[in-house]
């Protein structure tokens, strides 16, 4: 069942550990098919080594396994809190690489400080709230979930295609699983450029907002001319 599915979510998985955004069993990614109503997603601490296409677990909206012999990810309520809140995605990707969970652990949102963070962010990286200890006794990994979502209430998630729950680390999204891995690592290069940056200068303030949105909106906007048009094939 979705054979499709479950290779792009694997392949999508490997590609954490491809770009460095994993180690050991530290992340997880996800697929839905929104008109079957089913997620595909990293089954719970194996190896990314040991990992194979049918490993993947099925999962319907409300968390029921369709299909899988494995436990799936400990993440799923998570995910699927973001794919019941936000209709346009159909991938989602978590990881703790290093410099996005750093501002997560602060507690800061990734400021917007150059056009390397405007080419995929429509301004700051939001961070959560923590939980509250009646969140986390009572449905840690969904309300991780919630966290997202609330924080989102006055935000475009795929303008924003990431969040940072606070003392945690980041969640990252997509219109496919490999969308995912992609903003996860733009995410994290972007974190890395931030430290750099106000390490050069502290008192150094945000892109201004006219740079932001020309950069933004030349790859994401309706009238975006960033790239070739579909069958112009690039030259070398």
């Amino acid at each position: 069942m979705l054979a499709d599915l479950k290779k792009q979510v694997f392949e999508a998985n490997l590609d954490l550990v491809k770009h460095g955004l994993v180690i050991l069993t530290f992340g997880n990614v996800s697929g839905f098919d929104r008109k079957k109503g089913v997620m595909a997603i990293k089954p719970s601490g194996v190896s990314y080594a040991k990992l194979r296409p049918a490993d993947m677990v099925l999962v319907d909206l409300e968390g029921k396994i369709v299909e899988g012999k494995l436990n799936p990810s400990s993440d799923t309520p998570a995910h699927l809190a973001l794919y019941r809140a936000f209709q346009e995605i159909g991938g989602i990707a978590h990881a703790h690489s290093e410099y996005a969970t750093a501002f997560a652990q602060a507690v800061k949102e990734i400021p917007c400080l150059g056009t390397t963070h405007a080419d995929h962010f429509n301004g700051a990286v939001p961070v959560t709230r923590f939980l509250t200890a009646k969140e986390v006794k009572d449905d840690y990994e969904g309300n991780t979930g919630k966290v997202i979502v609330e924080r989102f209430a006055r935000l475009k998630p795929l303008e924003i295609p990431a969040a940072l729950v606070a003392g945690h680390g980041p969640f990252c999204w997509g219109t496919t699983p490999a969308e995912a891995v992609k903003n996860n690592l733009a995410l994290e290069k972007a974190a890395k450029v931030a430290v750099m940056t106000l390490l050069a200068n502290p008192k150094i303030k945000g892109l201004p907002a006219y740079i932001l949105r020309k950069h933004f909106l030349r790859k994401h906007g309706p009238q975006a001319y960033y790239g070739q048009k579909k069958g112009v094939r690039k030259h070398e």
